[in-house]
């Protein structure tokens, strides 16, 4: 059943300031539910930060690293505004902490010390062996952007990045136990305010059926995007997602935007529980 025909409002508008990618996909019936210019890469802001938690379970799935392991912080990979690591006054973190502070707050001082550590290089080529081509994590967190680094800190289509998730979903890509730490890492994620804002959710508490949908996510957020990729199920179905918007900079079309998820969380929803 398509989305469109269930009396949402479905519609994506594309026009010369404002791009986007996005699809909606039955898990298991592989029905592809909404579907609008799913090839297109944009600038994805944080959401690259899910292929480096997918690099770490790899490499504990291969005995090549563990969760307990202990890592500091360098004063170079600081970092404010998103997360909260530079709020608290531990410098040290096991390896299992730092990736949930990225998967609950997208924590970008986490985001630069985990990449040290693993290498952005590592985390990079992980990507391509997985098969990923138009999306993937660029760089650390920069700020402000400086000269001669990539101008963005991911990129992604709406096609692959749906496949990383129902993937994961279906445990293709990770042991069990690791898929299981993954998805609990993105199920404390806070940041319901874009597709996941139709689902009515605790922000704070929504690892399990709160009322009656889990979803587990990762957004991504500059001034000049929106993204969201994730799961919603119920006990009987699982709906995979992945809604990109870029826009000029200069032109700010965040409540659009937002309105536009939603629009989309709200149809995911009605297939999900009626």
């Amino acid at each position: 059943m398509n989305l469109r025909d269930e009396g949402n409002d479905m519609q994506l508008h594309d026009d010369e300031t404002m791009r986007w990618s996005a699809k909606v996909v039955d898990i298991d019936s592989t029905e592809v539910l909404f579907e609008h210019h799913a090839d297109r890469s944009l600038d994805t802001a944080s959401i690259g930060k899910v292929f480096l938690l997918h690099t770490v379970l790899d490499q504990v799935d291969r005995g090549e690293r563990s969760l307990e392991e202990q890592v500091t912080r360098r004063p170079a990979e600081w970092m404010d505004n998103s997360g909260l690591w530079y709020l608290l006054q531990a410098d040290t973190l096991s390896i299992y902490d730092i990736c949930a502070l990225i998967g609950a707050v997208s924590d970008n001082a986490a985001t630069n010390t985990l990449c040290r550590v693993i290498g952005l290089d590592v985390v990079q080529q992980h990507t391509a062996e997985l098969g990923y081509r138009e999306s993937g994590l660029d760089d650390i967190v920069r700020w402000p952007p400086q000269p001669g680094h990539p101008k963005t800190l991911s990129h992604g289509s709406a096609r692959e990045l749906v496949r990383f998730v129902s993937d994961l979903a279906q445990g293709r890509t990770l042991s069990q136990a690791s898929t299981e730490v993954f998805t609990r890492w993105l199920s404390a994620s806070m940041d319901c305010s874009m597709v996941a804002s139709a689902f009515d959710l605790d922000p704070l508490a929504h690892a399990l059926y709160d009322p009656d949908v889990w979803l587990w996510n990762k957004t991504g957020t500059i001034s000049c995007a929106r993204a969201d990729i994730g799961v919603a199920m119920t006990r009987d179905r699982r709906v995979a997602y992945a809604v990109l918007a870029n826009w000029q900079r200069g032109d700010d079309r965040r409540g659009e935007a937002l309105a536009a998820m939603r629009g989309i969380g709200q149809g995911i929803r009605q297939h999900l529980v009626g």
